[in-house]
């Protein structure tokens, strides 16, 4: 492949000032950075994702786990650690004078098998040599933390990854193209919930290889509007929801998985299941960063939009994304319709 020239993104002047001082950083600045960055890896952050997930390395899933062959050509399939390390090749590329913390790797629905040699061995007769795995499910995520930007009070880490899920691909047959998900957007550090936005997320990548891989990631990066969607999270600060509006806005939720298939075609889409709406009531009287504040009636679309994506980290690995994302527009369309729009009025009405 011959080699790029690729420069750094660069995000819309929508606060000049502000933008210069996240995105524009001196060699300086970065060595001044690198020892909080050191300390906030020692300490234990909640999980960006929880589910049945569990956390890996990417040694893991490198020495302790064999890589999926599609059965009908024997071809194989591009494996979690190429992913891993597309992306990150994706990123070093767009960012090349900002540091990139480690990915943090969570994985999913194991796979267990036993090496040609162990076939006939009853499963108590097993050894460890005999037996092999794979994850079906596969999330990763790293931060940039040198970008980043404070909302009322929470710190956000530029982020990106991506979501590999072998349920989608029919391994059955021949080597085709692949599907995987990526996005770049940002982590709240207070909660560690995703941050999703329209133009930073490619929600049904297919490819071939590992070269296609690569070129999508970094065309998607490149055309990421980082000051644009840290605007439009600002922006929900100053959008409130009565206690009223929001009891309205969860029976809505509930009543919406059960519309008639010709009305809820006519409303905006609502990816939550009943049982995030539950966790999304839960948590607004008692989360501990997001909740409905003492002695007040309302609650800003913020922290509306930080329960919803708290509710998300219950998601399967494979739905996760699409409704992080759904979660940005749900909350920027209620906003909205407090507001007087039509288009999510449904939901408050």
């Amino acid at each position: 492949m011959e080699a790029m020239q690729l420069q750094p993104v660069k995000a819309n002047m929508i606060y000049p000032n502000r933008v210069n001082r996240v995105f524009n950083l001196s060699h300086q600045q970065n060595i001044i950075d690198a020892e909080p960055i050191l300390s906030r890896r020692e300490v234990k952050r909640l999980p960006f994702i929880e589910a049945n997930t569990k956390e890996v390395t990417i040694e893991h899933l490198k020495e302790d786990c064999i890589v999926p062959v599609f059965s009908k050509d024997n071809e194989i399939t591009i494996s979690h650690p190429n992913f891993i390390e597309s992306v990150w090749e994706a990123a070093s590329r767009v960012f090349p004078n900002e540091g990139i913390e480690p990915p943090e790797i969570r994985v999913s629905h194991i796979i267990k098998g036993r090496t040609p040699e162990a076939i006939h061995k009853s499963v108590k007769d097993l050894q460890e040599e005999d037996k092999t795995i794979y994850y079906e499910r596969m999330m990763f995520c790293f931060e940039i933390p040198a970008i980043h930007e404070d909302i009322a009070g929470n710190r956000l880490n530029l982020t990106i990854g991506g979501v590999r899920s072998y349920n989608h691909e029919n391994l059955y047959c021949k080597k085709g193209m692949e599907k995987f998900k990526i996005f770049i957007g940002f982590k709240n550090l207070v909660c560690c919930n995703m941050c999703v936005s329209t133009d930073g997320f490619k929600s049904e990548l297919k490819t071939m290889d590992v070269h296609g891989l690569l070129n999508a990631a970094i065309q998607l990066f490149q055309g990421y509007n980082a000051a644009e969607h840290l605007y439009s999270m600002g922006v929900l600060k100053g959008s409130y929801m009565t206690e009223q509006q929001f009891a309205q806005f969860l029976g809505k939720s509930r009543l919406y998985q059960y519309l008639p298939p010709e009305q809820k075609k006519k409303l905006p889409q609502m990816l939550m299941t009943d049982t995030q709406v539950s966790i999304v009531a839960k948590s607004f009287y008692n989360d501990d960063n997001f909740s409905l504040p003492d002695n007040q009636g309302e609650i800003s679309m913020w922290n509306v939009y930080n329960l919803l994506t708290g509710a998300n980290k219950s998601s399967y690995i494979d739905n996760f994304l699409d409704r992080a994302y759904n979660a940005a527009l749900l909350a920027d369309g209620l906003s909205r319709a407090l507001h007087g729009d039509c288009e999510y009025s449904w939901f408050i009405q």
